[in-house]
C-alpha cells in the first residue's frame, strides 16, 4: 500500500495504530463514500479520537488543542464556516509567527494551505479532537443561522410541519449526532438538556458529578428537542406532558441505547437521556469493585440451588449493574433465566426479558407468577416495591428457585427490617434469603496521574484510625480529562443469612442489632470496604466519606 510522504495515511501505517487488514477496509469505505480518512475510522469505531489525535501529535511533532482551548476561540474574518466545517479546522489566534489554527487531520496539506492564503498569514498547525472542534463551531456560528421557531405551543397543523422539518435539518441531526458522540466519548452515562429563557443548556454526568457543556443558542431550542423526540419515537406535538421513550444510535462504528424522558417547564422541555453503551458496560465483579474479601462469598450465594439474593442501596447506586454481573455468571447453558424489569437497562445474550407495563397488568408480581409456569432456575425482579412481589418471590424461591431482585434500603441490615414492615413473615424471610449485598459506588482515582500524600490526623480518626497514614488524592491530566477520576467502582457489604441473624429476625430485632452482630461475626460494612479501597489508592477518602455519609 503506498502512502505519500505526511499523510495521515503514512502516519499510521508507521505507528501500526490499526492493522493492515483493518485500514484496507477504512481505505475502501473511504473511497465508496468520499469521507475523509479520520473520519471514516472513528465513524467504524476502528479508533477512538483521543487515540487518532494523540498519534497524529505524537508522529507530527504537534501540540494538541484540547476542548477547553477551542472554547476560546473567536470567529476570524474572511474565513466562511461552512469551509471551517468541511475541513474539520479552527483558527485559534494569531501570533508573531502566524495564526493557530486546529486540525481534526492536520497533516492534510489543502486545508492549511487554502486557510494561509485566506488569512494572508502563515498556519501554525495544531491537531485536535474532530468533535471538540464541530462542537466549537457551532457555539461560534450557532447552527448556520437557523429560523427562530417560536417558544409558544403548537397550535396548528402549519406549525407542527415546519417543527418537522427544522428537527430533519442537517445542522440540528449533526448537533443532535454530535452532542450524542462527546456523551459517549467523554464516559458520560446522561446527558441533560435544559431549557432556559434565552439558552438552551447541556451538562453530562461523568462518573456520578454533572459537567457543565456549551450553551445552545435559543434559536434552535424547539428544533433540537424535536430531533431528539423525533428518534425516541414521541410524539412531536404533545409539549404538556411528560413522555418517556428509547432510541438506538450508532456512534463512533458501535451502537448505543439510549433512554430518553421529557419533562415540561416553564421555558420548554427539559429532556434527559440515559446511555447504555454495552461497550462500557463491565460484568465482571472483580471490575465492578468485589475483592477478594467479598468475592468468593458472594460466588457462594449465587451458586446455591435456591433462594433470595438481595442487593440494596440508594438509586444510581448501581444495583441493577451488579445483578447483571450476577445473571452473567450464572449464564450457562444448563440454566434457563428471566427477568422482569422497569425499564430494560441492556439486553443480554440468552436471557428471556419482560418489561413491566402496570397500565395493561403486567406489574412485577404478575410477570413473576406467570414466569413459574415456564420452569425458570433463575429469576431476576427489577425490584420489590410492594408487599405482593416480595410474597410471590418468596414462594418461587421456596418452591426452588433462585430469585435475585433489589430494595431501596440504606444498607443490608435495613433489607430485613424493610421486609418485616413490608409484612412478610420472619419465618419466611429465614427460611428464604440467603443473603443481602449493600453497596454505593464512588468515583474511582486515575490511575495515571494520582498522587499519594499523608493523612492529617483528623482523616485519620474520621475513619477510627490513627496515623500515620498514606492516602490518594486526584490531580487530573489528559487521560481522565482533568478531574482525577476515572470510571466508578463499588464499595460494599454483604450480610449473610446465618443462624445468629436469623434467630435475630425471628426475634424481630432492629437493623442496628442486626448489623452489630453481623460486623462482629466478620462482616465488613460499606464504610470499612470503602477505607481499604481508600488505602490502596483505588479512590479518596473524601469520595467514601461523601456516599456512606449519605446514609
Amino acid at each position: 500500500m503506498d502512502a505519500q510522504p505526511g499523510t495521515l495515511l503514512e502516519l499510521i501505517v508507521d505507528r501500526g495504530l490499526i492493522g493492515m487488514e483493518t485500514l484496507s477496509r477504512a481505505m475502501a469505505v473511504q473511497a465508496e463514500s468520499g469521507e475523509r480518512l479520520d473520519a471514516v475510522l472513528t465513524r467504524l469505531g476502528l479508533v477512538s479520537e483521543a487515540a487518532l489525535t494523540e498519534t497524529i501529535a505524537a508522529g507530527a511533532g504537534l501540540r494538541i488543542a484540547g476542548a477547553e482551548t477551542l472554547a476560546n476561540a473567536r470567529p476570524f474574518a474572511g474565513v466562511a464556516p461552512r469551509f471551517l466545517r468541511e475541513a474539520h479546522a479552527l483558527p485559534l489566534g494569531e501570533r508573531d509567527e502566524g495564526v493557530e489554527v486546529a486540525f481534526a487531520d492536520p497533516l492534510d496539506p489543502y486545508p492549511r494551505q487554502a486557510l494561509a492564503f485566506a488569512l494572508g498569514r502563515p498556519v501554525i498547525a495544531l491537531a485536535a479532537r474532530a468533535g471538540d472542534i464541530e462542537t466549537a463551531l457551532d457555539r461560534l456560528f450557532g447552527m448556520e443561522a437557523k429560523p427562530e421557531t417560536p417558544d409558544e405551543e403548537i397550535a396548528d397543523e402549519a406549525d407542527l410541519e415546519r417543527l418537522k422539518d427544522m428537527a430533519s435539518d442537517a445542522p440540528v441531526i449533526r448537533a443532535v449526532n454530535g452532542l450524542i458522540a462527546r456523551a459517549a466519548e467523554q464516559r458520560a452515562s446522561d446527558i441533560h438538556v435544559e431549557p432556559t429563557e434565552d439558552a438552551l443548556t447541556v451538562r453530562f454526568r461523568i462518573d456520578g458529578a454533572l459537567v457543565e457543556q456549551d450553551i445552545l443558542p435559543n434559536a434552535i431550542k424547539a428544533a433540537f428537542v424535536s430531533r431528539i423526540k423525533v428518534l425516541a419515537n414521541l410524539n412531536i406535538a404533545e409539549r404538556r406532558l411528560p413522555q418517556d421513550g428509547r432510541m438506538r444510535l450508532a456512534v463512533r462504528g458501535h451502537e448505543i441505547d439510549l433512554r430518553v424522558a421529557t419533562a415540561p417547564t416553564i421555558h420548554g422541555e427539559s429532556v434527559v437521556m440515559r446511555l447504555l453503551d454495552r461497550s462500557h458496560l463491565s460484568l465482571d465483579f472483580a471490575a465492578l469493585g468485589f475483592d477478594d474479601a467479598i468475592l468468593p462469598r458472594m460466588h457462594e450465594l449465587l451458586s446455591r440451588p435456591h433462594g433470595v439474593v438481595l442487593v440494596t442501596g440508594p438509586t444510581g447506586s448501581g444495583k441493577t449493574t451488579t445483578l447483571y454481573a450476577a445473571l452473567s455468571s450464572l449464564n450457562t447453558a444448563d440454566r434457563k433465566i428471566l427477568t422482569v424489569e422497569d425499564p430494560i437497562e441492556y439486553r443480554l445474550g440468552r436471557i428471556g426479558q419482560t418489561q413491566v407495563s402496570p397500565q395493561i397488568g403486567l406489574t412485577f408480581a404478575a410477570a413473576l407468577r406467570s414466569f413459574l409456569r415456564q420452569d425458570p432456575d433463575v429469576i431476576m425482579v427489577g425490584e420489590i416495591r410492594d408487599l405482593e412481589t416480595a410474597q410471590v418471590a418468596v414462594q418461587a424461591a421456596l418452591t426452588g428457585h433462585t430469585i435475585l431482585s433489589t430494595l431501596h434500603t440504606n444498607s443490608a441490615a435495613t433489607a430485613v427490617t424493610r421486609l418485616i414492615d413490608m409484612g412478610v413473615e420472619p419465618f419466611l424471610i429465614t427460611s428464604t434469603l440467603n443473603g443481602v449485598l449493600g453497596q454505593r459506588l464512588v468515583r474511582k482515582l486515575c490511575q495515571h496521574c494520582r498522587e499519594p500524600y499523608d493523612a492529617t490526623a483528623r482523616e485519620a480518626r474520621s475513619v477510627g484510625l490513627e496515623p500515620p497514614l498514606r492516602l490518594w488524592r486526584p490531580t487530573g491530566c489528559q487521560t481522565c480529562g482533568g478531574s482525577g477520576f476515572q470510571g466508578r467502582l463499588a464499595i460494599l457489604e454483604l450480610l449473610p443469612m446465618t443462624d445468629e441473624i436469623a434467630g435475630m429476625v425471628m426475634s424481630r430485632a432492629e437493623a442496628r442489632d442486626i448489623e452489630r452482630a453481623a460486623t462482629a461475626a466478620g462482616m465488613r460494612t460499606i464504610l470499612r470496604d470503602g477505607v481499604a479501597k481508600a488505602l490502596a489508592g483505588l479512590t479518596t477518602l473524601d469520595e467514601v466519606l461523601r456516599v456512606t455519609r449519605e446514609s
